[in-house]
């Protein structure tokens, strides 16, 4: 590989403004398509072989509109009633204009007897139930808000408040990340100038990380209309991207300056410096997809599309950094020096004194105290991680998000006046084993009316659906049922349940195990109809227990895969092991900081929020996946370091302080990039996208202090030789891969070396041969 990259570097600094050029025109044309098609996101539920996809299942061919879901939009006056003739007729005139708005199949009129229960007592505040015709993932925004637009322009004009819950209501309140963006650009930018000395130097990686991040996500908006891309997705794209793109970046930039700093040709500089760092980004990277795209094992299209869009990033950032950034170092050239400020680069170093300075005197402190040093740092991870003990995974609250969006005012006006539980209906879907028996009379004239409740069909008073209706409308947690509805063929039905408790609670959760556990059971028992419990509530519960069942072996699994890749970098089966339990106790920390600060709610108010709010289910899977990756880069190049001075002779304890103090402030420096982009996220309204900044930011902070500069350095002064142990018959079936290729460049060097001499001593030409030859 060493050999590979060399030349490609060799290519893209011959052909520097082909390159840029090539990169620019691509770029551009991928944001100006994916500009023209518009965002297409959606929360895909899709959950094989759970209760809710069960129900989503039984219902598709009866009811396929009931699939779609169904977005309330919310009308509220504060003076009057909706029922007053200045507002009904607005009201009546936005139910008309939404029914007839492209991808509405339908439309329910709280001013109407069919829609009687989405009413406030008061009539101040009413909804119209909004159910889609297509897929709510085939809505664009624009789309999204053509459909509220039909509702709000003869509302508002009344002077009746009109917000938007549901789907529709999500698509037009994703938070920006312009903000979060910008802050970790500038943050990057300071700590790059202070590492680099040079502004220069510093605008390389971040341009080449943003014109790899303006790809990344133009590429994502355009494969969401091939396949589902969740609405997270291209957020965390955008906090990994930019963290990676930066630091796969700063890596090479480093070497180039070390290189520069050694005395070789620019050029070469530069290809050594992609063929030796770029080969360690090129693992890294490598490392980070796999643990990505293995999220697939859990089966969740949620979660695995989430962890391809993410793995395109790095796949991007990596390309970048090995065309791209060489282009850019190529035309730069010698005036990467320029615009000094105070500081010394990574890449200067001193023959006379190596081991001198901070980094040194840490180092040396650590190898003299490895016990301590372990002890420390485990006095620090441990106590972090207690409170995972009590870890629960829940799903988004909408409750938490910022007021500013319409989503969240649409939630308020509906708990306020309807219930928490209004928000999130369970749907009971039933499949009957034989038509039912029609009838005159409507078996849910007793129910309580709600959302979707399109009226009572005669054949629901089948007495088996009479029994699971009464059975699940006194179950406790359950405030009304809605009437029951029946299909033609009277094989399939279905009514939904309304939680006393808001959607993301986990008394909720509780309910939707009960009434699949016992309560459904019960009324199903002697029958032969089969009942599920379905919607976008029970389907988040299922989520988040299947995430549970899962979790475990995606651990597994991506351990498994690091440990074959550290076993193949370094020839030993000791580092594999300490980095796969280094990475543990850091992730575990920040799982436990985690559910401090949001399930706990210690601090919530530092980090925006309002109360507590559940750990979203996805949120420690996909984390795990990022931070066992991204904290490879950082095992990698600090254990690259010491090998390399093993190699060279040291003995064991002193090529571990002179590889701490060789790569700290590369691995600070790239740690604390990170830690600025993932933690800007915090400013972020939406609490899901809070917890992957301050959870990713933790944990890389830990791994990058505690981990990497404390407690490793020791376990590998306190192993000495051990550290390196590969059995036998290990080694000789092992292929051998150099990831900087330390013995290509060397091997280089001696031939080189070889040829001159051979030159020098072979007798020279006559001098009519050179007059004829020129």
């Amino acid at each position: 590989m060493t050999g590979a990259l060399y030349g490609l570097a060799r290519f893209c600094g011959r052909h520097r403004f082909w390159i840029l050029t090539v990169w620019l025109v691509a770029a551009v044309a991928l944001v100006g398509v994916s500009h023209r098609l518009g965002d297409n996101t959606n929360d895909n539920l899709t959950l094989p072989g759970t209760g809710s996809q069960h129900a989503t299942d039984a219902l598709a061919k009866s009811f396929p509109d009931q699939s779609n879901g169904t977005s309330p939009i919310v009308l509220h006056v504060s003076n009057g009633k909706l029922t007053d003739s200045k507002y009904a007729s607005a009201v009546n005139q936005a139910a008309a204009d939404v029914a007839e708005a492209p991808d509405v199949a339908s439309v329910v009129n709280p001013l109407t007897s069919q829609g009687a229960a989405a009413l406030s007592k008061d009539q101040a505040t009413g909804y119209l139930s909004v159910t889609l015709s297509v897929n709510p993932g085939q809505l664009s925004k624009d789309d999204a808000q053509t459909i509220i637009d039909a509702a709000a322009k003869p509302a508002e004009a009344a002077g009746i408040q009109v917000e938007t819950g549901g789907q529709l209501g999500q698509k037009v309140s994703t938070p920006s990340t312009e903000i979060s963006e910008l802050i970790g650009i500038i943050a990057a930018m300071v700590i790059l100038t202070l590492t680099f000395g040079t502004v220069v130097a510093m605008l390389l990686p971040i341009l080449t990380a943003i014109l790899a991040l303006a790809s990344t996500l133009s590429i994502i908006t355009i494969l969401g209309h091939a396949i589902t891309v969740s609405t997270v997705a291209p957020t965390l794209a955008t906090m990994i991207g930019l963290g990676v793109g930066i630091d796969y970046a700063l890596f090479i930039v480093t070497r180039h300056l070390r290189g520069l700093n050694d005395g070789l040709d620019l050029r070469e500089s530069i290809a050594r410096a992609v063929a030796t760092s770029g080969g360690a980004v090129v693992f890294a990277g490598s490392t980070v997809t796999i643990a990505l795209v293995s999220l697939a094992v859990a089966n969740i299209p949620l979660v695995t599309t989430m962890g391809l869009m993410a793995a395109i990033a790095v796949i991007v950032a990596v390309l970048a950094a090995l065309t791209l950034l060489p282009a850019m170092l190529s035309i730069t050239g010698p005036r990467i020096n320029s615009l000094r400020v105070r500081g010394r680069h990574p890449g200067r170093r001193d023959p006379a004194h190596p081991h001198k300075g901070l980094w040194a005197r840490w180092a040396e402190g650590v190898a003299r105290h490895p016990v301590i040093a372990v002890v420390a740092a485990l006095a620090i991870l441990i106590p972090l991680a207690v409170p995972l003990l009590s870890l629960n995974l829940g799903q988004k609250d909408i409750a938490a998000l910022s007021t500013s969006t319409t989503e969240r005012r649409a939630y308020d006006l509906i708990s306020q006046n309807f219930g928490p539980g209004v928000n999130g209906p369970l749907i009971i879907a039933v499949s009957l084993g034989s038509p039912a028996q029609a009838s005159s009379s409507s078996s849910s004239s007793s129910s309580s009316g709600s959302s979707g409740s399109q009226g009572s069909d005669p054949r629901a008073t089948d007495p088996r659906l009479q029994t699971l209706q009464n059975d699940v409308s006194t179950t406790h947690g359950v405030a009304a049922v809605t009437p029951v509805q029946i299909d033609k063929a009277g094989t399939t039905a279905y009514f939904n349940a309304i939680a006393t408790t808001g959607p993301a609670d986990q008394a909720t959760a509780d309910l939707v195990s009960t009434l699949r556990s016992s309560v459904i059971p019960a009324a199903d028992k002697g029958t032969n109809m089969t009942a599920y419990v379905g919607g976008t509530t029970a389907g988040y519960a299922d989520l988040a227990s299947v995430i549970a069942s899962k979790l475990l072996l995606q651990i597994l699994v991506v351990i498994a895969l690091s440990f074959v890749l550290l076993l193949l970098a370094f020839r030993t089966v000791v580092v594999p092991v300490q980095a796969a339990v280094m990475n543990l106790l850091s992730i575990g920390a920040a799982y436990g900081v985690l559910t401090a600060l949001f399930q706990w709610g210690w601090l919530h108010g530092l980090i925006g929020l309002d109360s507590a709010v559940p750990v979203v289910s996805y949120v420690p899977l996909f984390m795990f996946a990022v931070l066992f990756g991204l904290s490879m880069d950082y095992e990698v190049f600090l254990v690259s370091q010491i090998k390399e001075h093993v190699d060279e002779g040291q003995d064991y304890t002193r090529s571990v302080i002179s590889g701490l103090v060789t790569s700290a402030v590369v691995i600070t420096a790239a740690a604390s990039i990170m830690v600025f982009v993932f933690g800007g996220f915090v400013l972020n309204g939406d609490p899901t996208v809070k917890q992957f900044g301050i959870g990713l930011a933790v944990a890389v902070i830990l791994d990058a202090t505690i981990v990497r500069c404390l407690l490793v350095p020791a376990r590998m002064v306190m192993l000495g030789k051990h550290a390196w142990y590969l059995p036998r018959w290990l080694g000789r079936i092992l292929p051998r891969i150099s990831i900087e290729g330390a013995e290509y460049f060397q091997a280089r060097d001696q031939l080189t070396a070889a040829a001159s001499q051979a030159q020098d001593s072979a007798p020279g030409p006559s001098p009519l041969v050179n007059a004829k030859d020129s």
